[in-house]
């Protein structure tokens, strides 16, 4: 790149970096950062003297290496998140769709505070010149001052960033392939846990995946938020990360052993996923593979359970219902899915199950109904709210016909098991 356009090309980084600084609250201290497409820094938003030990930290914690595969894979229009040995994050953007010579990182940021005898432990790796020990001693000392925030939080800026960079109207799915790392597993606070709501959550996830539930997403952010990990205090922090996934696996495929997996497959698979958490490298991939190792069980306890005898526009329709149960779903809209009339489909739907679409609808809500009863302490009508019955009284009714209990008179049932 000749000079003159290279001082043009920083000085156009220069000014986004100005007014994506003016997006972010000043109570929300975290920097951004511009590099070419050849991992070239530009400029940042950081000041001195952090600027230099960050740009460190971030190549030798291999997000430089991420940061350029990011700029060559023109099929990734998202922003993406990178982890490092340390739980240090970051974020990844670019300008525009046309034009991707221009690359933005955001961060870094922990999502929790971590130990400094952990970061030296985690660190020990990158002392082998005097240059880095000394690095290392200036990151440590940095560690007050490094910004600690959620995923949830940190994401919303970073898609905040990314919309006004590219002009693209993502909302916070943009992170869906990595949902896992939405409350980290690996790296979230312990802090203080209310153990029976603990065994609650895990309960439900792990009931996911006996069910083959494949609208998962809430019950496991929601028990990650309550159990991020095995609460272990070991020096090596990748180390207890890779811990935590592995006791995830080791329950996961019990699970799904329990749901109907054949142990000759969920031996096998389990032991795969934990082989590569131990190959992992930094805490981003362990979120990353988490998600991936729940989601396979799951959707091959699905298989299992669906039924060989359904067509395939009929097993469409209870795919749709199952991942739907937080909205009224109508029949004209299940039709327009298959492209069947509603009569047609209405006919077909009870040929095939044996059931009419409402009432396949009301059963499926129902065991969905019946595990938060058993794993959450929501009320009836939150239940009710959260699954759109039309009435706190209709769903009453419902889960009394289906089940032969009130919901209250299930849960106590339940309690007392």
């Amino acid at each position: 790149m000749e000079l003159e356009n290279y001082r043009q090309f920083m000085t156009r980084a220069e000014e986004n970096l100005v007014l994506l600084e003016s997006l972010l609250p000043s109570s929300e201290k975290f920097y951004v950062w511009s590099y070419d497409a050849d991992g070239r820094y530009i400029a940042s938003s950081c000041p001195e003297p952090e600027r230099d030990i960050l740009l460190q930290a971030f190549a030798l914690l291999g997000g430089r290496e991420k940061l350029i595969a990011y700029a060559k894979d023109a099929d990734n229009t998202r922003p993406q998140i990178v982890g490092s040995p340390i739980g240090m994050q970051w974020a990844l953007s670019y300008e525009s769709e046309r034009d991707r010579r221009l690359l933005f990182v955001i961060g870094p940021v922990f999502y929790a505070r971590p130990l400094e005898q952990h970061l030296r432990t985690g660190l020990r790796a990158y002392t082998d010149t005097q240059k880095n020990a000394a690095w290392v001693s200036a990151l440590i000392r940095l560690l007050p001052v490094l910004p600690v925030m959620s995923y949830a939080v940190f994401t919303r800026y970073v898609v905040l960033v990314h919309n006004m960079l590219t002009g693209q109207q993502l909302g916070l799915d943009a992170f869906d392939a990595a949902r896992a790392a939405e409350t980290d597993i690996s790296t979230a606070n312990l802090g203080t846990r209310d153990r029976n709501k603990v065994y609650l959550s895990e309960r439900a996830m792990l009931q996911m995946v006996r069910n083959g539930d494949i609208n998962y997403h809430d019950v496991f952010q929601g028990s990650v938020r309550q159990s991020p990990g095995v609460p272990i205090h070991g020096q090596d922090p990748l180390r207890q990360m890779k811990t935590s996934i592995v006791v995830f696996t080791t329950l996961v495929s019990r699970a799904a052993m329990e749901g109907g997996l054949s142990p000759e497959i969920a031996y096998p698979l389990g032991d795969s996923y934990i082989q590569a958490a131990e190959n992992c490298r930094d805490s981003g991939e362990l979120s990353a593979l988490a998600h991936a190792m729940y989601h396979d069980f799951i959707y091959r306890v699905h298989h299992l359970r669906t039924n060989p005898n359904y067509s395939h526009a009929i097993q469409k329709c209870c795919d749709y219902i199952e991942l739907s149960l937080d909205r009224k779903i109508r029949t004209a809209d299940l039709a327009s899915l298959v492209g069947y009339t509603e009569y047609y489909l209405t006919e077909k739907f009870k040929k095939e199950t044996g059931q009419s679409v409402i009432s396949y609808i009301r059963y499926v809500k129902v065991e969905r109904a019946k595990v938060l009863l058993e794993t959450s302490d929501l009320s009836v009508r939150e239940i009710a709210d959260r699954l759109a019955f039309n009435t706190v009284n209709y769903f009453i009714q419902s889960f009394r016909e289906t089940t032969g209990y009130t919901p209250k008179q299930y849960r106590a049932r339940f309690m007392r098991a």
